[in-house]
């Protein structure tokens, strides 16, 4: 059940993350190019790096980690809403 819970958190943190890089928000442009440039290919690999630790952690019997991924999730929806709502 971790697994899952952490799999679909994983969904809405890629989907936030595109919806920020498809906002042009200024604060974008003080990231370095390797993250942003190419329409973000470098901080979509670190978003998938990061899931993907979280995912063999929890499968190899750590499930205290889908609880950390499950606070950077709340963390990244609340900078997404942030950014898209323009309340920098």
């Amino acid at each position: 059940m971790a697994i899952l819970i952490t799999f679909l958190l994983g969904i809405g943190n890629f989907a936030l993350h595109k919806a920020v890089l498809d906002s042009r928000h200024p604060a974008l442009d003080m990231l370095p190019r390797l993250l942003v440039g190419r329409g973000g290919h470098g901080s979509m690999v670190a978003e998938f790096a990061i899931l993907l630790a979280v995912l063999l952690l929890a499968a190899g019997g750590h499930p205290g980690w889908c609880w950390a991924y499950l606070a950077y999730s709340v963390a990244n929806a609340v900078a997404a809403w942030l950014i898209l709502a323009r309340r920098n």
